[in-house]
């Protein structure tokens, strides 16, 4: 369905009746890892609905999953929420139960100091893992924060930058749209840059339609339609399946993964079943934002000067075609090559024959092509090298942005992933240096 969307500013605060702030408590203290160079650099944000909202999230499959994590995943149960509170700095994971009764303080303090009643509230954290929480700052900093919420696009800036960690740049989007004969709006705010392959589900378990995979990335949307608890759910899963579940930057898997959303219904259109009309419009607005979003990330990865889009098709089955995806996007000899500049299918072609898909050598198709063009330079047809010259070749991977096209010939299933290249300014970034705090990641 081809829907068209009006992008407007404000992100989170676009939609009525919401509102952010973000405000630096000092979470992460100056001189002690990545990202504290940043100096005086908010690290606490609130985004607040003036009405319940109906909630949906989707959360880390990692089996190792972080407090806020396993606090949100109770909460969203309940299906109604009205404020989140996110820090930057501390990831709050392996912390214990001392951790998860931070998690807990931090959700029932952010409650009190809005005078909203219990339960209305929901915690995201990202940073390093394994460090307790300064739940003296925190809560400093939730009460600075209340008293500083507004609806600009300045505060949902503010906000923004709270959740940032090792990102260079903001990553907002907001969209408005007709639905139901309403005007209503969607808005959305993410962070992400390292340890970034997200595969998320909406308990934190691992459904068997899953891979069984291997920074953060946070993302926070919120909307003025009126919408049902499991139909905004139904839309989220959906949305999450074709964007953030789709990226990667160096295939790690985070504690911490989350996506939430808000939707207060202040927008007064008529609430929607699934098989709506109505339905197909919103999933697909969700679908756009999440995946903008979702780019941005990719784009901003940890020393990335690379983003590839990498399709696969014709696999006998989709998690076939899945697997062949992951391992070509997640292959360090492939990421290096595409940062060099290099055509090498001969390390493309090696990375789908040991991925759990089944591969038929003689049937393998491996192509180039601009972003978003249907013509594609192949320089493997049927498992052997086109007359595509050398040079051809190089100059279709040079570009900041390409498609990687792999066709096996199999079947009909298909895939896709947003990757990026492996760079030297990657493993200086995430090296650091034991003899300087500073120099440490997350």
């Amino acid at each position: 369905m081809k829907m068209q969307f009006k992008e407007i500013s404000g992100s989170v605060v676009a939609p009525r009746g919401f509102r952010a702030s973000g405000v630096f408590c000092d979470i992460k203290k100056l001189g002690t890892g990545k990202g504290s160079n940043k100096g005086l650099k908010r690290d606490l944000a609130l985004i607040v609905s003036e009405t319940p909202a109906t909630v949906a999230g989707m959360f880390t499959t990692n089996q190792v999953c972080a407090a806020p994590v396993k606090v949100c995943v109770e909460r969203v149960k309940r299906g109604t929420a009205q404020v989140v509170v996110v820090n930057s700095g501390n990831a709050n994971a392996c912390t214990g139960r001392p951790g998860l009764a931070d998690a807990r303080e931090m959700v029932s303090f952010t409650e009190r100091a809005l005078n909203l009643p219990p339960g209305s509230a929901l915690v995201g954290s990202t940073g390093r893992i394994g460090v307790t929480m300064p739940m003296d700052n925190i809560r400093a900093g939730i009460i600075e924060a209340a008293t500083l919420l507004g609806a600009s696009a300045e505060h949902a800036g503010h906000a923004v930058e709270a959740i940032m960690t090792s990102d260079t740049r903001p990553k907002q989007l907001a969209v408005e749209f007709k639905l139901g004969g309403k005007t209503v709006r969607l808005g959305g705010i993410c962070k992400g840059a390292g340890m970034i392959q997200p595969g998320m589900s909406p308990t934190g378990a691992r459904p068997a339609t899953l891979p069984a995979l291997h920074a953060t990335m946070l993302g926070f949307i919120t909307t003025d339609v009126a919408v049902d608890a499991r139909v905004l759910q139904a839309a989220l899963n959906g949305a999450v399946a074709q964007s953030f579940n789709r990226i990667t930057v160096d295939g790690d898997m985070s504690t911490n993964d989350t996506v939430l959303v808000l939707a207060n219904g202040l927008a007064g259109n008529k609430r929607f079943g699934i098989r709506n009309s109505e339905f197909g419009i919103f999933q697909a607005a969700l679908n756009h934002v999440c995946l903008e979003l979702a780019k941005k990330i990719v784009r901003d990865g940890e020393g990335v000067h690379r983003v590839v889009t990498v399709r696969v098709s014709g696999a006998r089955t989709v998690p076939d075609a899945d697997a062949a995806a992951r391992a070509v996007a997640n292959s360090a000899l492939v990421k290096t090559s595409w940062h060099g500049g290099d055509p090498n299918w001969g390390r493309i072609i090696d990375a789908i024959g040991y991925s759990p898909a089944t591969v038929v050598e003689e049937k393998v198709d491996i192509g180039y092509s601009a972003t978003g063009s249907k013509k594609i330079l192949w320089s493997l047809q049927r498992g052997q090298p086109t007359k595509a010259m050398f040079k051809q070749l190089c100059a279709a991977v040079a570009p900041k942005e390409f498609e990687l096209h792999i066709n096996l010939n199999l079947g009909k299933a298909n895939a896709v992933m947003y990757a990026a290249d492996l760079t030297e300014e990657y493993v200086d970034f995430n090296k650091g240096d034991v003899k300087d705090a500073s120099s440490l990641g997350g």
